[in-house]
């Protein structure tokens, strides 16, 4: 248990103890702690000295504090928070007095839904129930405690705290990054770092955003494309927080003033992991993104990324061809790579030699030679690319064309006989070839070179445990395209949210695609000089279906939403 995932305890109202049930000391005689006679002496007592039998049995020295936990626990059907299970730092619940809490043992927990999650030595005693939840507004939820971890929990200062302070009181330079590097070792920091990181396969997320303001370090995570806030880690674990992820990554925790890149493999729940680490600085302290790479969940085959048939056969038909460049085009993260993985999966390897030139490698595939970027050694894309000619590859994949050497080198290998993969950022697949002219590529050496461009996009697919059909109206089928789309005049469905999909309305994410193939007229087209928005009313003209077309037969067979679809291609619905 931590800050944030705290296991689901029994309702505030099964605390107090049902009249059917043993009492505390008869269950701790029956479970052998003591003897009968004991017990009769202990009542005894509690008679003169009042209280709880189970504190009177603590002061005559007849039962472990442990002991009687546990048997509490039995008895009142309330599950334990052990020492190890309190969270990282502990929520400010507004109307609650420290000293009320530390007087009478009770250590809050979290706030979840309306609910205060509490940890107390006698969660027993309806008064502090009552007072808890008329000081807070909240209902009240107990769990069961040592008193002795309820005062060290409350009394320890909370890790990263010193971080301030160690700047206050003049630390140099080098005893400051000490002072982190103990602060990131600390178990309260390490399970709060784990649990930020181990969300992730719960809420199906591709990105961690760690981003420090004043009020304290905000994560957030991307799911299905889409950013959602998580929690706030309070300004006096931010240093630490950020430090523990950089000592994951290998990067130098000293440097706080220049971005750095770096990786943690770990593994989650069963699944194996890489992130990808990027830091920045920013006015409030470093920013920190983690690209999520769950090798199991990655979908190397083309035919579950969304491929309409026609646009897959016309995809695989440029795959096969023994020369020039097949472009894959698209903004970050809209499965570009993924989709070269997926084509690179698809060809014979121990057929054909294959080379990869990447920034980073991101996924390593079974009998491919794949090249790390590394430009502090000035390896870059375009001084690899010339070396990997002499390696007398069949096909070449580039991670991504950056500059125009390395467009100019890839033009090259297409032209000596090399079949090329790369990626460029453009919106459509029409805006790849204007790139490679910005870039200093000849529009014949264009014509000459390249394939075919394909420019897709990531929508995300409606629950379909709760996706709810309904009737648009014509002028929305009009306005859309619907209308013109054949065999397209049935139901159309949008987004609710339920628990399957943790209230969004979608499930995972699928493709949409346009591939323009270099056929004749578009080679003299280009040729002539025609501009992106020419180039893309030819292809269509000649059959190419857009990303707005494509998403609309992925709408009309109830995968996607209109809504997503325009979030998604809203420049482009008059395409």
């Amino acid at each position: 248990m931590d800050a944030m995932t705290v296991p689901v305890a029994p309702p505030a109202d099964a605390a107090p103890a049902d009249s059917s049930r043993l009492r505390i000391g008869e269950l701790l005689v029956q479970s052998g702690r003591f003897a009968a006679r004991d017990l009769e002496r202990a009542l005894a007592a509690q008679q003169e000295l009042g209280g709880l039998i189970g504190r009177v049995l603590l002061r005559l020295g007849l039962v472990s504090e442990p002991d009687l936990v546990q048997a509490l626990s039995v008895q009142l059907g309330l599950a334990v928070v052990r020492a190890g299970d309190f969270p990282a730092f502990l929520p400010e619940v507004e109307g609650l007095n420290p000293q009320f809490l530390v007087h009478n043992a009770i250590c809050p927990l979290r706030v979840e839904q309306g609910e205060l999650h509490v940890a107390m030595a006698v969660p027993q005693d309806a008064f502090l129930v009552q007072a808890l939840a008329l000081a807070s507004g909240l209902r009240v939820r107990p769990w069961l405690a040592l008193e002795a971890d309820i005062e060290k929990a409350l009394a320890e200062p909370p890790p990263g705290e010193a971080a301030t302070e160690g700047l206050e009181d003049g630390l140099d330079g080098a005893e400051f990054v000490e002072h982190l590097k103990d602060l990131a070792s600390e178990a309260p920091v390490i399970r709060l770092v784990n649990t930020i990181i181990g969300r992730v396969t719960d809420l199906r997320a591709s990105d961690i955003h760690l981003e420090p303001f004043d009020d304290g370090l905000h994560v957030r995570y991307r799911v299905d494309g889409v950013i959602h806030p998580g929690e706030r880690v309070p300004p006096r674990l931010a240093a630490a927080v950020g430090s523990r992820v950089k000592l994951l990554a290998h990067l130098d925790i000293a440097e706080r003033r220049l971005p750095q890149d770096g990786r943690i493999r770990t593994r989650v729940k069963g699944h194996a992991l890489d992130l990808r680490v990027s830091t920045v600085p920013t006015v409030h302290g470093e920013s920190v993104v983690m690209r999520v790479l769950d090798r199991a969940e990655v979908r190397l085959d083309l035919q579950r990324m969304g491929f309409a048939a026609d646009t897959l056969a016309q995809l695989q038909r440029l795959l096969e061809r023994p020369h020039g460049i097949l472009l894959v085009t698209g903004p970050t993260g809209s499965g570009k790579t993924t989709t070269l993985y997926a084509a690179l999966s698809r060809i014979d390897a121990g057929a054909h030699k294959i080379i990869t030139v990447e920034d980073p490698v991101e996924y390593q595939l079974e009998g491919i030679n794949q090249i790390q970027v590394h430009q502090q050694i000035k390896l870059s894309f375009a001084s690899a690319l010339r070396s990997i000619l002499r390696q007398d590859p069949d096909i070449i994949m580039i991670g991504e064309m950056r500059d125009g050497e390395t467009a100019q080198i890839a033009v090259q290998s297409a032209l000596t006989g090399h079949l090329v993969l790369s990626t460029l950022h453009t919106n459509t697949a029409a805006g790849a070839v204007i790139r490679l002219k910005d870039m200093g590529v000849e529009g014949f050496l264009i014509t000459s070179a390249v394939n075919g461009v394909l420019s897709q996009r990531l929508v995300r697919t409606l629950c379909e445990a709760c996706r709810q059909p309904y009737e648009p109206g014509d002028a929305v089928r009009r306005s859309t395209g619907l209308a013109q789309l054949g065999g397209a005049q049935g139901p159309v469905y949008r987004a609710v949210g339920c628990a399957q999909c943790r209230g969004s309305g979608y499930r995972g994410r699928t493709g949409i695609h346009e591939l323009l193939v270099l056929d004749e007229p578009m080679r003299a087209a280009i040729l002539a000089g025609d501009d992106g928005n020419a180039l893309h009313a030819l292809a269509r003209r000649h059959g190419m279906r857009t990303l707005y077309e494509d998403g609309l037969r992925k709408v009309a067979v109830g995968l996607t939403s209109l809504d997503e679809l325009a979030r998604v291609v809203q420049d482009q619905g008059d395409a």
